[in-house]
Formats: structure tokens, C-alpha cells, sequence
């Protein structure tokens, strides 16, 4: 993927909302989700295909490393930010691609307003956070595919030997 693709693909946080607000005046349906996604893996790929299959753009939000940190423990991400990014704009399901440094999406899903919040179906709609957010301007919440036994945290298990 060539630079200029990537530099699109990774907005700035303040310009996001203006081009969202484009594409949905020419009538596409905004489709958001977020996590941590370091070590991307299998499930993570078939999760964001199916996450994009809900709408015509696809915006992942991506927990900035202190906040790997405080979810996830010491050692984690195992990635920094910038790589983290890049790999995730590298995927065809992937339109855009923004951090975020807050514990909870809740104010960049109230900034940028998608049409879809989507999480894994591990998670049950009552329990994706920010659903309360969605709701209340009108938006969907919804839970799509997720890959029993694929986790970043059992596979740094196995690499150190402890899984």
C-alpha cells in the first residue's frame, strides 16, 4: 500500500467527523468498532470483513499504548500504536483508522456519530460499551463473528510458554 493510501486511510482525529459527514451525504452507512487489536491474527481479519459487511465504511478506533496498558497488563501491546495502525490500514475491510487515549470509546463515538457500532459476539449487545451512546442519537449496536480459541493474550501465552 502506497503511502499516500495509508496517509488517507489515517486521518487526523479532528478532520474525521467532516469526512464521515461527506460520506454520508453521499448516502454510505458509517460502521465503527474498536480495540486494542495488537498481534493481529486470523480471527481479528474475519471479525473486521464481517464488521465492514454491516455498512459502506468502515472506521476502526485503536486504544493508544498507555491504554493497552491499563486493560491488558504489563508487556502489553506487544506492537506500538504506529504499527498497530499501519497494519490495520493495510487491510482491504479497513477505511479508516484513528487512536484514541480515552478508557472508553464514548467520546469518539458521540464525535464522529457512525451508523453501526459493531463488537465480537463474545461480547452480547448489552455488553458492548458505548451501545448507550449509539442508541441515543439513533444508531444500531450490533455483534458479529467471533473466532472461538483466537486470542492475542493465548497466543503470547503459547510463545512464552505458558499456554
Amino acid at each position: 500500500m502506497s503511502r499516500t493510501n495509508l496517509k488517507r486511510k489515517q486521518p487526523k482525529r479532528s478532520e474525521l467527523s467532516a469526512i464521515l459527514e461527506r460520506e454520508r451525504q453521499a448516502g454510505r452507512k458509517i460502521v465503527f468498532t474498536n480495540g486494542c487489536f495488537d498481534l493481529l491474527h486470523v480471527g481479528h481479519v474475519r471479525y473486521l470483513r464481517a464488521a465492514r459487511a454491516q455498512g459502506d465504511r468502515l472506521v476502526v478506533a485503536v486504544n493508544a499504548d498507555e491504554t493497552v496498558r491499563r486493560l491488558k497488563g504489563a508487556g502489553r501491546p506487544v506492537l506500538p500504536l504506529d504499527q498497530r495502525l499501519k497494519v490495520l490500514a493495510a487491510l482491504a475491510a479497513v477505511d479508516y483508522v484513528i487512536a484514541f487515549e480515552e478508557e472508553t470509546p464514548h467520546a469518539i463515538l458521540g464525535e464522529l456519530r457512525p451508523d453501526v457500532l459493531v463488537k465480537g459476539a463474545d461480547y452480547g449487545v448489552e455488553g458492548v460499551v458505548g451501545r448507550e451512546v449509539v442508541w441515543a442519537y439513533g444508531g444500531e449496536v450490533c455483534v458479529v463473528c467471533h473466532t472461538e480459541g483466537l486470542s492475542t493474550t493465548r497466543t503470547l501465552e503459547r510463545i512464552r510458554g505458558n499456554g
